[in-house]
């Protein structure tokens, strides 16, 4: 068996990709690995608190190794930190990391790029599949899951905390991908095929977010009119029952 580690979300890609790995005996999963804001104790990006991050790995029955990040990290210092935790793992015999993507030709270049400086390998199981499809599948499948990120300039607010079925997908802009593959949106998965249990939370506070991203990682000094744009993210907040 092929041992891997797999780069888990917490969201809709993930799970079902994990769906299809844990179905193909060719590997065996070491544990589940997320990035968490150290911060806030939240998943990175997503917003989802750690404690419902754990609860998802034990429902799973996989382990879970949280990678502590700073807020809002350089691409050279999370690379870095990336490189070192996967050197540890190639120590210990891992030699694949699989990811959730679809169609982001460019990340997976970068993924792939990246685990070749330590000799792994990168694997995709949604790799170029119909994200319609997809996500028709993950419904039939038996998954529910809720938005917790929604960009702002692509989104009404009122999507962030709706659960994805089929009237979500009749509401959903034409111009949205399905899977919000191209970051339209991020998700939590709570209950599903792979899961041994459901993971209970209430709705918390709606939240409005702005961030800026630097032209350059290493370097936030910019000209006024060289300044990235504001992206604005609603973060619909999960608490743990």
């Amino acid at each position: 068996m092929i041992k891997s580690v797999f780069n888990w979300s917490g969201g809709k890609d993930s799970s079902l990709a994990l769906h299809y790995i844990l179905q193909d005996k060719k590997y065996d999963i070491h544990t589940l690995l997320t990035t968490v804001s150290e911060k806030y104790d939240r998943i990175s990006m997503h917003g989802v608190r750690s404690q419902l991050l754990k609860t998802q790995a034990e429902a799973i029955g996989l382990p879970l190794t949280a990678i502590k990040l700073p807020e809002m990290p350089s691409m050279s210092s999370y690379d870095e930190q990336m490189k070192l935790v996967m050197n540890d793992f190639k120590d210990k015999g891992i030699t694949t990391s699989i990811f959730g993507d679809i169609f982001l030709e460019d990340l997976k270049s970068y993924r792939e790029k990246q685990l070749a400086k330590v000799s792994m390998d990168a694997h995709f199981p949604l790799w170029k599949r119909d994200t319609t499809e997809l996500i028709h599948e993950f419904i039939d499948l038996g998954f529910k899951t809720i938005l917790v990120c929604t960009n702002a300039s692509l989104l009404p607010k009122e999507f962030a905390g709706r659960i994805i079925d089929k009237d979500f997908l009749k509401d959903l802009p034409k111009n949205i991908d399905p899977c919000g593959e191209n970051g339209e949106f991020h998700t939590f998965v709570f209950d599903g095929p792979i899961f041994s249990k459901p993971v209970e939370f209430e709705l918390g506070e709606l939240v409005f977010k702005e961030y800026r991203a630097p032209k350059d990682p290493d370097d936030n000094c910019f000209k006024k009119e060289d300044a990235p744009k504001l992206s604005g993210f609603h973060f619909q907040d999960l608490i743990p029952k």
